[in-house]
């Protein structure tokens, strides 16, 4: 049965001096990006966006390349990659990120818009949603997508976990608001397109292979084995440090 590949990006930065937010395990060199860009073409692949996919069965070319965050990388270097080639991505932005330095700006996030990409929520603090209360849930799920739609003057719907933290509850609370695609961050390809469970995507990070990178999008290999087998080992420290000792715990080891 043919999968549906969802490519998680973040930003595209060649060091750590580079315009945006560097994150040592998820920029992406922008020359690697092409290269996965012109890979996917070579095979075949194209992109599309979550609202122009059909509900039933696939020929395995379609992928859907997502980028988290709001980096200002994502205007400035991914939308030019992906234009010249004639490829499209949807770009999830934490509204409070908005026009911060090296983050998108509200002219930003219309260009991508105006340049056929699509836009959706990544909440507004980028607080992990499973540590919120029913009340500040349900104003980081609404309040994010009302200023993004006031930004770009169409509707939102669809929105990206922050941090992948999130479960039954999160989605239901985002179904009540609207929103149709709901992302999270399990690695993994999708049997088919729903609506009424978090889709897991393929986190594209700065040392990922171009070999690598083909065997995580046809879902063979030691590369999809590795992947999921780190992401079970990292489930037992969220546990038991939770959320935000979990990520103190990152930021110190990064």
């Amino acid at each position: 049965m043919s999968t549906l590949p969802i490519l998680m990006y973040h930003g595209l930065h060649r060091e750590t001096s580079s315009r945006g937010r560097f994150d040592p395990v998820y920029s992406v060199h922008p020359e690697m990006f092409a290269r996965q860009l012109d890979w996917l073409l070579q095979q075949g692949h194209r992109t599309a966006l979550l609202d122009e996919l059909p509900a039933g069965r696939r020929d395995g070319r379609d992928v859907v390349i997502t980028f988290d965050d709001g980096d200002v990388s994502n205007v400035e270097i991914a939308l030019p990659l992906l234009a010249e080639r004639g490829l499209r991505a949807e770009f999830f932005v934490t509204t409070d990120f908005v026009g911060q330095c090296g983050m998108l700006a509200p002219d930003d996030i219309r260009c991508l818009a105006a340049h056929g990409m699509g836009i959706g929520s990544h909440g507004c603090t980028h607080s992990f949603l499973s540590d919120l209360d029913v009340t500040d849930l349900m104003a980081e799920l609404d309040d994010s997508r009302c200023r993004l739609q006031a930004i770009c003057g169409r509707p939102i719907d669809s929105l990206a976990l922050p941090g992948g933290r999130g479960g039954e509850r999160e989605l239901l609370a985002a179904q009540r608001l609207g929103y149709r695609h709901l992302l999270g961050s399990v690695p993994g390809p999708n049997r088919r397109l729903r609506t009424d469970a978090w889709l897991q995507r393929l986190p594209v990070t700065r040392q990922l292979a171009l070999d690598d990178f083909a065997a995580l999008v046809h879902w063979r290999g030691i590369p999809p084995r590795w992947m999921q087998a780190r992401h079970a080992a990292l489930a037992l420290p969220k546990r038991v440090l939770g959320n935000g000792g979990y990520q103190r715990l990152r930021e110190r080891l990064l």
